[in-house]
């Protein structure tokens, strides 16, 4: 009858197989030969058969369901890194579920019982701290979790960020040695593990070469809140020669005030360097000094992590840090131009 569904006995009799042969052909990681694969999936074209995800679920007690929890989007750097993550975990036959969440107890305790109710295998969660008490619910429930560019203290946690003292410290080096003076720090949220790691690197750089920062705000990774932060710091009669701003995100909001508010020049009066090195970043019309996040080991690494304690949960966490270069371009003065 039309609409009826068709089931995996009928594309068996269809192709000449047996049941059990058509259930290891659309079974990730099963066995088949290359004849007997043709002949199922022909026959199973032809017949309009789709396999029932869900019903082998409650037999293998796997979803094959991988939760992608993200705080916010507006940052360049994630839609990117999502769509890594989401490519090679289609690869190795997982499905992705996005879920978006916030920075406050309250939101992230329904997207985790959300994540609990679709029982999925695992847990990524990009830019988002997760509580003890959260992070307690999901490893009582046996699922896995991977932190994605953040780190936390917790013991139970992996994860994998890039080296972010190490980066700030790169670009204190960088901005001292192009012979700046007043250099201030517009931060990110002070929540984030991100944020702290990259302002503590950058003071430790300035203080290796007995500087201090001239001034700070924070923009807490958002557009509009970074837009004021150039204000108040640019905006004074001793405004700072150089501006280290928390991630390029942020950075492109702080350039375009400098520019079409204050009318200042970059870098001539005012240098801008950022984090993260977005594809944004090196467009013409930023042209922005950063340093890179090398997503594509990060997702590698995050992926693995992820698959290698659900394979033994009793894995020992892992977290990791992973250097990025600095990229040098025009919105800043450069070491050999003083």
């Amino acid at each position: 009858m039309k609409g009826d569904r068709v089931t995996s006995t009928q594309v068996a009799e269809h192709a000449g197989v047996s049941q059990a042969a058509v259930s290891r052909v659309f079974t990730p990681g099963a066995s088949a030969s290359l004849k007997i694969t043709d002949k199922v999936r022909k026959a199973a074209a032809e017949l309009g058969y789709r396999p029932n995800v869900l019903a082998r679920s409650l037999i293998t007690g796997k979803t094959h369901i991988i939760g992608l929890v993200v705080a916010y989007l507006e940052n360049q750097f994630y839609p990117e890194a999502i769509e890594k993550l989401s490519k090679i975990l289609q690869m190795h036959g997982y499905h992705v579920l996005v879920f978006m969440a916030s920075n406050d107890e309250k939101t992230n305790q329904t997207v985790i019982d959300e994540l609990l109710d679709y029982q999925v295998d695992g847990i990524i969660t990009a830019s988002v701290s997760m509580s003890n008490a959260l992070t307690a619910r999901c490893e009582a429930a046996g699922i896995p979790i991977i932190l994605f560019n953040r780190l936390q203290d917790d013991e139970r946690l992996s994860g994998v960020s890039s080296d972010n003292f190490r980066g700030g410290y790169k670009l204190a080096e960088f901005l001292v040695a192009a012979g700046h003076q007043r250099i201030a720090h517009i931060a990110g949220w002070k929540g984030a593990s991100t944020q702290r790691d990259r302002e503590a690197g950058f003071i430790s750089g300035l203080a290796a070469h007995d500087m201090a920062l001239f001034g700070r705000t924070e923009g807490n990774f958002h557009y509009e809140q970074a837009q004021q932060a150039a204000r108040d710091l640019l905006a004074k009669e001793e405004r700072p020669d150089a501006v280290f701003v928390a991630n390029d995100h942020m950075a492109f909001a702080a350039m375009d005030v400098a520019r079409f508010e204050l009318g200042l020049r970059i870098p001539e009066d005012v240098s801008f360097v950022g984090y993260d090195d977005v594809a944004l970043a090196a467009w013409p019309s930023y042209n922005l000094t950063t340093v890179r996040q090398p997503a594509n080991r990060m997702v590698t690494e995050t992926v693995q992590m992820l698959l290698a304690r659900i394979d033994n949960p009793d894995a020992t966490p892992r977290r990791i840090s992973i250097d990025g270069p600095l990229i040098i371009r025009g919105s800043s003065k450069h070491p050999e131009e003083t």
